[in-house]
């Protein structure tokens, strides 16, 4: 199979991508490089090709033509609740019109599928837990806001022009290739500031939960949804809750530094809690997360330890 990656240089991406090289498909990544975004020319498989493009850019309809892709995997995003709040135009920009850029493209192209990458934010702060596919939507983030919108051009394109998709809703992803000095993803940036042997900041009480998936089943997932889950948006996490605190814990207990702690206001955008019951995409996507957070951990740890400076 044929297969576009957008922002397939970048954390999820390029892990998706070597699934997909993995499972035998043809891969073209396509990404912008932003540097905001994590993506870098030395996460992309040698066997993928790679054009640096921003999906904002009418030019990408000369690399859909060429290759002639079967499935774009969607992943290229501005990702950063932080920076949405800041810059909510800025977000829209690269999440609603990015993305009508690849759909309008796909159309031309033939594509038969689309799989993207939407987000637990889109819940915002739910009256009661877990999280399923039924809790209705109320964004809290300009980020959240442009995933939940994506969703609706989504199917507005299915039932407009055919092109099928599957929307995968993600809890907080963490793994190797995490972007350490972003300003999302605290399981990467704690581990970075662990191994240099600094403080780190929390926000909040830290008190605040998140449902963390391990890049790893992502990446499976995503090959599974390749043939699975049309017409569907799915949450996709592991039906557990684990605090800033607890992350903060585990990784004094896996690297034995403990780190000085900075306590910040609640940051715009944070919700109190999350947790996603992924019980329909074990159902109709045959996926479960395999990888346990302690796990994971020391695997992102080893990652990050082996690309220490000597």
């Amino acid at each position: 199979m044929r297969i576009i990656v957008t922002g397939g240089a970048g954390f999820i991406g390029s892990h998706i991508t070597d699934a997909y090289l993995a499972a035998g498909h043809e891969v073209v990544v396509i990404d912008s490089l932003w540097a905001h975004g994590g993506g870098r020319r030395d996460n992309i498989a040698e066997r993928a090709s790679f054009v640096h493009v921003d999906i904002r850019d009418p030019g990408i309809e000369r690399i859909f033509r060429e290759f002639a892709p079967e499935v774009v995997s969607h992943h290229a995003a501005q990702h950063s609740v932080a920076i949405s709040s800041r810059d909510p135009q800025l977000d829209a920009q690269v999440n609603v019109l990015g993305l009508l850029n690849v759909l309008e493209t796909s159309v031309k192209a033939g594509v038969k599928k689309v799989i993207f990458a939407s987000s637990g934010a889109t819940f915002g702060e739910p009256k009661t837990l877990p999280i399923t596919e039924g809790t209705p939507q109320w964004p809290e983030s300009p980020y959240a806001i442009t995933k939940m919108v994506a969703e609706h051009y989504l199917r507005f394109f299915r039932m407009q022009h055919g092109i099928d998709f599957t929307s995968l809703r993600y809890g907080n992803v963490y793994g190797p290739r995490q972007d350490p000095n972003g300003e999302a993803g605290v399981v990467s940036i704690f581990i970075g500031r662990f191994l240099a042997q600094q403080g780190v900041k929390i926000y909040w009480d830290g008190e605040q939960t998140r449902d963390y998936i391990y890049v790893g089943d992502i990446a499976a997932l995503n090959v599974l949804a390749l043939q699975r889950g049309g017409g569907a948006c799915y949450g996709i996490g592991t039906n557990k809750k684990t605090s800033v605190n607890e992350i903060y814990r585990a990784l004094v207990d896996v690297t034995g530094f403990e780190a000085p702690i900075e306590h910040l206001p609640r940051r715009p955008g944070d919700v109190r809690d999350a947790q996603i019951d992924s019980s329909l995409a074990a159902q109709e996507l045959s996926w479960l997360p395999k990888t346990t957070l302690l796990e994971g951990m020391k695997k992102t740890v080893d990652y990050f330890r082996e690309r220490l400076p000597a």
